[in-house]
């Protein structure tokens, strides 16, 4: 069982969602593409499930999922064993720090996709002016968004990818977890060079 290889492979995969997860919270400061006021903002980007929970606190585990494969495990307290598995046993603490992470992100990208964009409505007032995602499936209910202009279908579309890839990084950090308490309790492949299992 190749736990580290495993954690090296997780770890690449994370890195592109990582990287789009930051980007699309970072265009809904430009709401429709437009640079507007803050205030003009919806509130859950301000947040930043894009860019703290599936940006920032993702970089830790995608670093020690990286280094398990080239974890120098040759031993502690005498025992060769246990230097691979104490850094097995570390990576599920990252993982779970990156399932709180994407989490976060989740959550908030499902919270702005039933509350909606923030907009202007016919009076020029700044306001929410959809509830409980009643504008998900009526498109005519877009309309009431006067400015800025294709406001909802850029939020819908952002908060949509965010929480595909807020979910995508959720799995792929309990996946590791799972597979750093297997390295934990069964050790890994090649430690020391060694051909078998620790």
């Amino acid at each position: 069982m190749c736990c580290g290889g495993c954690a090296k492979c997780l770890g690449t995969t994370l890195i592109p969602l990582t990287v789009l997860c930051t980007l699309a919270n970072i265009l809904l400061f430009f709401p429709g593409g437009n640079v507007e006021p803050s205030d003009h903002i919806s509130e859950e980007v301000w947040y930043f499930g894009g860019i703290l929970g599936s940006g920032i606190l993702m970089v830790f585990p995608i670093l020690v999922f990286f280094g398990l494969k080239n974890n120098d495990c040759c031993g502690c307290c005498g025992n060769e064993s246990c230097g691979k598995r104490f850094a097995m046993f570390t990576s599920v603490i990252f993982a779970g720090v990156g399932v709180l992470g994407a989490g976060y992100s989740f959550i908030l990208s499902a919270v702005a996709l039933d509350r909606g964009p923030k907009c202007s409505i016919n009076n020029g007032t700044w306001t929410y002016p959809f509830e409980n995602g009643n504008y998900l499936g009526n498109y005519s209910l877009w309309d009431a968004c006067t400015a800025p202009e294709s406001v909802v279908p850029w939020n819908l579309t952002l908060f949509s990818l965010l929480l595909v890839m807020s979910g995508a990084q959720m799995v792929l950090c309990a996946i590791q977890a799972v597979n750093g308490i297997l390295g934990t309790l069964c050790g890994d492949c090649k430690c020391c060079g060694g051909d078998g299992a620790v």
